[in-house]
């Protein structure tokens, strides 16, 4: 696209629309809402440029602009997007005008509250564009600054733990992950992951393992153990992946809504990006050697998640649980595609759908958890910060624009053919069953469950008779339709043309099939 830098330009958007909140005065609550909206519409005006002008022809990286930055470290400036980063930046784009949206009524502190948020989409874009690991982890790190810091000083009565609690956990994940990349730098001497991919692939990144690390005693299948795992508990705490998930219930409960938003649209899914953009490409062999104990992971966590759901009564916590519940899925779809095999045409298929499946989730399930999150938010305005799943009852006769947009959401999240959430759990599981059949047929117990504690929502907070107390109970307004409006539409066009998003990443998905193979 004649050379320009579009990637580069939309990542410093956000980033320079924060720098310009944060000299505001602090009285100026109407402009810095009003900037920090603007500049996340740009932002998605950049994202929706790079998806029009995307060849969806091609399985390749585009948009690409590389420059040495650190040579003698074997550091670049390395940023370009395939099927999966654009439907990430695309998907954070999306999100973050929503999330502002949600957070117009916040009245301390704000030009700083929309900052941080611009600071945390600038992490983001550049977590979903960014090739090599050393500007990659800044990205990644950016992104928990501000995330803790939205927490700790706009949330709930308990947000300080939840805070730490969150900070605490992503940074020993974060340092497993860099001292595991040091690592392969000191042995290959670069930090490319394209570069790292193809070593690993010709058997090499064994090699220098080998060659740099011999006095330790140990083989180079140890060394490559020992890194996969650091790398994987970066990922599994972000997705999270269960045990690593204890921070996840208390974080999203205390979060302000928008910054909860941000967290389950967007933030977790750099966790399962990082499972298919770095984790199986670079250790395929590790990958297949615990193939199993991960696909028990992968089955606890889509399983218990789902009956914690049901247990709680507190309904960010239920949908906290679901988010865990949700991208599970995602986990088990990955695992099922790194399954080593051959080249027959079949198993590419069975893999292909897989994996267009976990990219459709982590979209699909961005739109839908965000938009379930706006709405508990929105009943939380309006009952004095109730949200108990027994605190209300029989709100359809009321508010029937809220039940009814509401219950699109639910039913999306439940995997209702016809919307968005059906397509991408449908395609993980036909993928998954070839390669997994054990481990699906497992997992397919929490759909059942979902169901259960959705339709149990559903039936409190809407359905039997009204509760007094909630008699002149308003319906959405015009704004909060305006809030909700983008992400239900989607829905819609997603579950009924899911081809104007598999079009797009399918040769992405079978380009990664190949190398896999």
């Amino acid at each position: 696209m004649n050379g320009f830098p579009w990637i580069t330009a939309l990542t410093l958007t956000p980033l320079i629309g924060a720098i310009l909140l944060c000299g505001l005065e602090p009285h100026q609550n109407r402009l810095a809402r009003g900037f920090a909206l603007a500049f996340s519409l740009v932002s998605l005006g950049l994202a929706g440029i790079l998806w029009a002008n995307f060849d969806s022809s091609l399985g390749s990286l585009q948009f690409a602009e590389r420059w040495s930055w650190v040579p003698t470290l074997g550091v670049e400036y390395f940023v370009a997007v395939d099927g999966l980063g654009l439907l990430m930046v695309m998907l954070s784009t999306i999100i973050v005008p929503m999330a502002i949206l949600a957070s117009w009524r916040i009245e301390e502190r704000v030009p700083i509250y929309f900052a941080l948020v611009l600071f945390l989409e600038a992490g983001l874009l550049g977590t979903f564009t960014a090739l090599n690991f050393f500007h990659w982890f800044i990205y990644w790190e950016l992104s928990l600054v501000p995330a803790f810091f939205l927490i700790k000083l706009w949330g709930g009565p308990n947000r300080s733990s939840a805070a730490i609690q969150f900070f605490v956990y992503t940074m020993v994940g974060s340092v497993a992950m860099l001292l595991a990349f040091l690592a392969l730098a000191y042995a290959t001497g670069t930090f490319d992951f394209g570069r790292l991919a193809e070593l690993a692939r010709s058997g090499e990144l064994a090699s220098a393992l080998t060659a740099k690390f011999a006095g330790f005693g140990l083989s180079a299948q140890q060394w490559s153990l020992i890194l996969f795992v650091s790398v994987f508990l970066g990922f599994a705490v972000k997705l999270p992946v269960i045990p690593f998930h204890t921070w996840l219930p208390s974080t999203y409960s205390e979060a302000p809504t928008g910054t909860t938003i941000l967290l389950t649209g967007a933030m977790s899914k750099m966790g399962a990006y990082g499972l298919v953009r770095i984790l199986m490409p670079i250790f395929p062999e590790p990958m297949g050697l615990l193939l199993t104990p991960l696909l028990w992971l992968a089955v606890v966590t889509v399983v218990f998640s789902a009956c914690a759901a049901f247990a709680q009564r507190d309904l960010k916590r239920i949908l906290a649980y679901s988010s865990i519940n949700h991208l599970g899925y995602c986990v088990l779809g990955v695992l099922a595609a790194a399954r080593l095999t051959d080249n027959q045409p079949y198993w590419i298929a069975e893999k292909a759908a897989a994996l267009n499946g976990v990219f459709l989730q982590m979209f699909n399930h961005g739109l839908t958890a965000s938009a379930l999150f706006c709405f508990v938010s929105f009943l939380e305005g309006r009952s004095s910060g109730l949200r108990g799943i027994d605190d209300f009852g029989g709100l359809r006769k009321v508010a029937p624009v809220f039940c009814g947009l509401m219950g699109i959401s639910v039913f999306a999240s439940m995997g209702l053919p016809g919307l968005n959430g059906f397509v991408g759990e449908f395609l993980i599981l036909k993928g998954a069953f070839s390669l997994a059949g054990w481990a699906t047929a497992l997992a397919t117990i929490g759909l059942l469950v979902t169901a259960v504690f959705l339709l149990t929502l559903l039936q409190r907070v809407f359905n039997g008779p009204l509760n007094e107390r909630w008699s002149k109970f308003k319906d959405l307004s015009v704004s909060e339709r305006i809030i909700v409006l983008p992400a239900t539409i989607l829905m819609f066009a997603i579950g009924i043309c899911p081809q104007i998003i598999i079009e797009t990443i399918n040769p992405t998905v079978l380009r990664i099939v190949s190398q896999l193979n």
